[in-house]
């Protein structure tokens, strides 16, 4: 809120975070400019409630070593993973 108290320049990109902020929607710039966030029509308390889940099972994954069973949906880009997983199963078994 240092926009706000005039502590630095509010621009374009400030007033929008904040504009959807207020209207519990997920910035653009968390999802489209940067493309670190993961892509999602829920809300953003709900999308933070679902990043949290999303580092905690991959957390558990570098803790615990491989899973059993994947959260598929969990992941930024499940294509790739299936594609790692089909070539490591054709490695090993050839």
């Amino acid at each position: 809120m240092n926009a706000n108290r005039g502590r630095i320049v509010m621009n374009q990109n400030l007033e929008d975070l904040g504009t959807r902020m207020l209207r519990n929607e997920v910035p653009l710039s968390w999802t489209e400019e940067k493309g670190c966030g993961f892509l999602s029509v829920k809300p953003l308390t709900n999308w933070l409630t679902d990043l949290a889940a999303r580092v905690d099972f991959l957390n558990k994954w570098e803790a615990d070593g491989t899973p059993k069973c994947f959260w598929m949906s969990g992941f930024f880009f499940p294509q790739a993973f299936l594609t790692g997983l089909k070539q490591n199963y054709a490695r090993k078994y050839k």
